[in-house]
This record gives structure tokens, C-alpha cells and sequence, in this order.
């Protein structure tokens, strides 16, 4: 759900702001909720693991709780991504105690379904990639200021130290910041991510390191010109272990049976790293000159699934399980929601899409 390109919507800060509050007035709950589950396992196998991230219809903690629950039966993975929490670690809260208090419980609660987490912190702005982050902007700092890469690079350090994750990415969508920011923020972002990275190395020798970039962008479509690569950012943040792909390919593209067969492979030509897709999804229902189905979504699922075996892809990550509850949402949030309300395999009722079939069969396949 990021912008800042040409075509692009853009989701409002509100909305951020009140699915913040519910996940993190959430977060110390879910420690004892885990239970471990056995997941069904049949038919051609897959080499990626499966997941969503906790994000519930509208800010209810009940309506989280279910989601939760009805998405981990159906996940081998779950990914956690998020801005650095600005306003926190301004004010002083050490970042170990605010991992502690709000990211841990959950990791742990994945862990506790048997979940693998992965962890995506983001140094710019999440909804809007041409500009800072909302609170530091706020605040009238900038991540341009050595003192405050050293708070995310101290929070980057907390975060992997205590959840542990399969996976770090210390930076999202590397091309379209590149892209729409100015050249001195994106210059203090590849900084900022370097450093990070280099931090959490020195202490976890383990952890694969990532970054993620915008499909859409790499393929030159949001910008109308032509293909970009991501030769860049593979020379910009030297340190990808493994390459974090953002794809929400509706927004261009007519029919999902019009990606390429090479649509991530690509990518990929001159670089001997694994992938794996870290959020993305297909409209269901129609918005503004986007036309979506029940069963365009569908068919891109399966489309989807064909992609990610022809790279051999390690996650296919959807941030949206649901969809999302436009009216549980201020009307000025509910607008900028709108073009990413419709992503989920089930809707804002938890009643399954058809979509979701087509989910739970690829997941059915054993994992190799």
C-alpha cells in the first residue's frame, strides 16, 4: 500500500494511524493465544512459504483476534512490516523496551501456531514515497540527521535481536523512493539501510538480509517509460541476501493473464539471489478506471502461483488477509483505503472470497 508515483493512490494517514493503535494496544494480548496446528500437505510441491500480516477489517481487537485465527490455519509464515515507531523512540522509550512490550508478543504468537516470521522496518514513508515518515516530519526531524539513523539503526538492532527473524529487510521499495523522493532523502535512506544492515550483521551472523523493490516500477509502468531493472538497487544496497518483491500489478495491467512470463524472473538476470514476494494482491471489485472481479482475483492467484515457481521463490506474502470494513473507518481514511480495500481472500464479514480456495489449494502443497 505505498505510493508516490504517478498513478499510484495513496492511502491517508489516519487509517495508518488508527490500525497502529489497534495492533499495537493489541500486541501484549497475543503472547498466550499461540497454539501450534498441523497444516494440510498435498500435491505438486511449492518452494515458498505462505502468509499475511495482522491487519483486521476495521480497528477492533476482537475482529483481529479472528483474523488472526482464521489466517495462521491457513499460513506457514507471517510477515511483520512496519515504519519505525517514530513518535516512541523520540520520546525516549528505549527500543528494546518498545519491542519488548509491542512486537514481541506477536512474533511470538505466530511462533506459537508454528509460524516462521519475517521482518520488514521501513526508514521512509510507508504511504507516500516521496516524503519522510508522517511522525518525523511532525516532530520537524528527518532521517537525513545522523542522530536519528542512529535511533533506527539502534531500533533495527532491538527488532532483529528480539523477534529473531527468518528474514530482515531494513528497507522497502527501494526503486520507487529512488524514483519519486528527492535525491537527498533517498541519499540518507541507502545510508541509513547500509548502516542498518552492517549493525544487525554484526550481531547475527544468521539472519538473511533484505530489501524490497516495486515490481510495477522495475517494469517502467507507473513512470509510462520503459524497463527499468533493478540493477541499481542491487548496487545501491550491496548487502541483499535475498531480494523482497512488492507487486500490485492491478493498477496496470488489465488482466492478470497479461504478466509476462518473465515478470519476476527478469529481475533477477545478473544476480544469483533468491526472492520472495512481500506484499502485493489483486482487487476483487472495481475503483475508479480499475475494473476487478471475484474472478480476476482468482485467476491471478493462480497466475501468481505460477510466477513464483518459475523463480523458485522463497514467500508469497499478502499484507491483507480481509478486506477492509470501509465504514469501521473515517470517511478521509476510508478513501485512501479504497483501492486496496479489496485484496483480501476473504471479506470484511471473514466470509471467504473465492479467492480463497485457490489460496488453501496452493497452500495444501507440500512445502519443499
Amino acid at each position: 500500500m505505498r505510493s508516490g508515483i504517478r498513478g499510484v493512490p495513496r492511502v491517508h494517514r489516519p487509517a495508518r494511524a488508527l490500525l497502529l493503535l489497534v495492533l499495537l494496544t493489541s500486541a501484549a494480548l497475543l503472547g498466550a493465544c499461540g497454539k501450534s496446528s498441523t497444516k494440510p500437505r498435498a500435491g505438486t510441491p511449492r518452494s515458498y512459504r505462505m502468509g499475511f500480516s495482522a491487519i483486521p477489517p476495521k480497528p477492533d481487537f476482537p475482529l483481529l483476534l479472528q483474523t488472526l485465527e482464521m489466517f495462521t490455519s491457513r499460513a506457514d509464515a507471517a510477515i511483520m512490516s512496519n515504519e519505525a515507531p517514530w513518535d516512541s523512540l523520540l520520546a525516549g522509550v528505549p527500543p528494546d523496551e518498545f519491542v519488548r512490550r509491542q512486537q514481541l508478543p506477536l512474533a511470538q504468537y505466530y511462533r506459537g501456531k508454528g509460524l516462521r516470521v519475517w521482518v520488514y522496518l521501513d526508514p521512509a514513508n510507508g504511504l507516500n514515497r516521496a516524503g519522510e515518515s508522517d511522525p518525523l516530519v511532525a516532530a520537524g526531524r528527518s532521517i537525513t540527521e545522523p542522530a536519528i539513523q542512529q535511533l533506527y539503526r539502534d531500533y533495527a538492532v532491538a527488532l532483529d535481536t528480539l523477534i529473531v527473524p527468518d528474514v530482515f529487510g531494513v528497507v522497502l521499495e527501494t526503486n520507487l523512493i529512488r524514483a519519486a523522493a528527492p535525491a537527498p532523502l533517498y541519499t540518507a535512506i541507502r545510508q541509513v539501510a547500509n548502516d542498518a544492515a552492517a549493525d544487525i550483521r554484526s550481531h547475527d551472523t544468521r539472519v538473511q538480509l533484505s530489501a524490497s523493490v516495486q515490481v510495477e516500477t522495475a517494469w517502467g509502468k507507473f513512470a509510462g517509460s520503459a524497463y527499468q531493472g533493478v540493477d541499481t538497487d542491487f548496487a545501491d544496497f550491496p548487502f541483499i541476501e535475498l531480494l523482497g518483491l512488492s507487486s500490485y500489478p492491478y493498477f496496470v495491467w488489465p488482466e492478470p493473464a497479461d504478466l509476462p512470463s518473465d515478470y519476476y524472473s527478469r529481475l533477477l538476470i545478473g544476480h544469483n539471489v533468491p526472492v520472495g514476494v512481500v506484499e502485493g494482491g489483486w482487487t476483487s471489485e472495481s475503483f475508479s478506471t480499475v475494473v476487478g472481479t471475484p474472478a480476476k482475483q482468482t485467476a491471478y492467484l493462480e497466475r501468481h502461483a505460477r510466477l513464483l515457481d518459475s523463480v523458485g521463490a522463497r514467500a508469497w506474502f499478502q499484507l491483507t488477509f480481509t478486506d477492509f470494513e470501509l465504514g469501521g473507518w473515517p470517511p478521509g481514511a476510508a478513501a485512501g483505503l479504497l483501492p486496496f480495500s479489496r485484496l483480501g481472500v476473504v471479506d470484511s464479514a471473514l466470509t471467504p472470497k473465492p479467492a480463497l480456495a485457490t489460496w488453501d489449494g496452493h497452500f495444501a502443497r507440500p512445502l519443499q
